[in-house]
């Protein structure tokens, strides 16, 4: 099939301003939402949990939660379990190539083990072939019950690393009340307009190279919405502070997994196809496990050393070539 450039210079041009455009207003919101709570006296612990923890997802939820409403649901769950797969393999495999990761050993007890087991029952509720807003809801509440744990889990110890972090990031920045307010206002008007725009110059990219929604949000929507991720990790990694660097992926992973596939479900259930049954959902666990595994150390902390960040690279540019190659 020839395609030439004249038709899908628009929606190339709508892909690559929607990509850019969600990165920075996707800063900007977190970094508005962030200075907002502080104002009303949220704890930093919650700051960091919620809003910078989970605010870095904003960019797949906000994608996956239009794609859904325009019709395209494998869009959706392209991005988010494409966006898991990125913050594995490309982002924690190039903050390890650049400092080992610390792997601490209560990440390998709970929560390296709490992901691997919501990747399961996803998998599990998605076997029949769709997603249902039953489905949805049981992923919704399983969110809901899980950011109450997570709270309850982490309330003794005030001096928590993201508490910690979290505090001296909204410090740093130190907006005043009408800037916070203002920058979350305009980062979350930002993130739905860059979305939209995302969204429909994906579309319109996949429409005309012939592959499906479901490539084209495992690929290009996933990858651009990771990319804020990617930076702030290759930040951190070249100051030497690369140790929230595992919780940040696992966080975003979790909320992927439930609230982005969630929110999609419950706006649009959606007919789940074999490739992402057979070919993705596998590679997604299979990630994850590859994290225990390097992770793993006898009674004491682990890392990702610097040849297994290369592994990680590896496999996810692999399977990114083979998606592309197999769609065209």
């Amino acid at each position: 099939m020839r395609i030439t450039l004249g038709p899908m210079l628009v929606p190339i041009l709508a892909t690559l301003v929607g990509l850019a455009a969600l990165a920075w207003s996707a800063e900007k919101f977190v970094m508005g939402a962030a200075a907002v709570a502080r104002y009303l006296g949220m704890a930093p612990l919650l700051i960091g949990m919620l809003v910078i923890g989970f605010g870095t997802s904003a960019p797949e939820l906000v994608v996956s939660a239009f794609a859904a409403a325009d019709g395209a649901p494998e869009i959706a769950l392209g991005n988010a379990f494409g966006s898991n797969i990125a913050n594995i393999g490309l982002i924690l495999g190039a903050t390890a190539i650049l400092l080992p990761v610390i792997v601490r050993r209560g990440v390998l007890r709970k929560e390296l083990p709490l992901l691997a087991a919501v990747t399961g029952v996803v998998w599990l509720l998605m076997a029949d072939g769709q997603i249902t807003r039953v489905d949805a809801g049981v992923l919704m509440v399983l969110l809901v019950v899980l950011i109450a744990w997570s709270i309850t889990q982490a309330a003794p110890h005030a001096d928590d690393a993201l508490g910690q972090d979290a505090e001296a990031e909204t410090e740093q920045r130190s907006l005043t009340r009408q800037a916070a307010w203002t920058w979350l206002g305009v980062g979350l008007v930002l993130l739905v307009v860059s979305s939209r725009v995302l969204v429909w110059g994906a579309t319109e990219i996949a429409t005309a190279l012939g592959w499906s929604d479901l490539v084209i949000g495992l690929t290009v929507v996933a990858i651009g919405t990771s990319a804020p991720e990617l930076a702030s990790a290759l930040a951190a990694a070249r100051k030497g502070e690369n140790d929230l660097a595992l919780g940040n992926v696992i966080g975003s992973n979790l909320f992927n997994t439930l609230g982005v596939v969630g929110l999609a479900g419950l706006i649009s259930p959606a007919i789940v196809s074999d490739e992402l049954l057979q070919r993705d959902l596998p590679v997604v666990m299979g990630m994850t496990l590859l994290l225990l595994v390097f992770g793993y150390r006898w009674r004491r902390d682990g890392r990702i050393n610097r040849v297994e960040g290369v592994v990680l690279v590896l496999l996810w540019a692999g399977y990114t070539t083979y998606l592309i190659v197999g769609a065209s």
